[in-house]
């Protein structure tokens, strides 16, 4: 036989259970409160993981120079990271062997001009004689003929653009490592500003810049940062840039 619902015992167990619920809801709110944050963040990480790594460019200006850059190189070659440098022509003569390594060891190289002249305003042989001479000269040095081009203080007009023969790239993090050469200034100023797709501008010619850089590739490793060349990086992004075309980011 059945027995019947709603008999004291039955009310006597629910009001017990009621009791109970009121006592351990603030502790079950606790824990909801302190889990949900941990797997927000597990979350999130699944989210990137299943993203890829976030890609950003690493570039320097003004080189080679000798001491300097074969710092930088052989500490990049330590972590594994590909950069781009944008040499300058009258700096190549002597410095073969450094551009060869640069070459060799998967990074890449562009054309600063011949003598760090703005270009905005050159006819077009003053402009030959700064963008050609170089493109040749590398071509000479290397035997390949593939150098994007990033004019003297970023400056372009519709002479620079018609004339580049390559893609023009620019930056979209410039920490100014050339002004009071502070590293611990230049670190946090990329470090704090660096998103996927960024392009960073250094300079291979100082001391604190190689020192500076390489902190930089370490801090961003940790935030799961992978560098690539200017090339790789439009790869990656499945994009091809025209000649003349100003490109100052790959962002996603």
């Amino acid at each position: 036989m059945l027995h019947r619902k709603g008999g004291p015992g039955f009310w006597a167990a629910l009001a017990a259970l009621w009791a109970l619920s009121w006592a351990v809801a603030p502790w079950l709110g606790a824990a909801l409160a302190l889990t949900a944050p941990a797997e927000a963040a597990d979350a999130g990480a699944q989210v990137q993981e299943a993203a890829g790594p976030k890609l950003i460019a690493l570039t320097f200006d003004d080189g080679p120079r000798r001491s300097t850059t074969t710092d930088l190189l052989d500490g990049l070659a330590r972590r594994g990271v590909h950069a781009t440098f944008f040499l300058i022509g009258e700096l190549v003569p002597g410095n073969e062997d450094v551009v060869r390594r640069m070459d060799r060891e998967g990074h890449q190289i562009g054309i600063h001009t011949y003598d760090h002249v703005k270009l905005t305003g050159l006819n077009a042989a003053d402009f030959s004689a700064q963008v050609d001479r170089t493109r040749n000269l590398l071509k000479e040095t290397l035997g390949h003929n593939d150098f994007i081009l990033r004019p003297p203080y970023g400056m372009t007009d519709n002479g620079v653009i018609k004339r580049a023969g390559s893609p023009i790239i620019l930056w979209s993090i410039d920490p100014e490592d050339w002004n009071d050469k502070n590293v611990d200034r230049i670190v946090e100023h990329v470090v704090s500003r660096a998103s996927d797709g960024d392009i960073i501008l250094l300079h291979d010619i100082y001391p604190t810049s190689v020192e500076a850089a390489l902190r930089i590739v370490d801090a961003l490793h940790e935030k799961g940062f992978l560098f690539l060349t200017i090339d790789e990086l439009c790869e990656e992004r499945k994009v091809t840039p025209s000649s003349g075309e100003i490109c100052r980011h790959f962002y996603p």
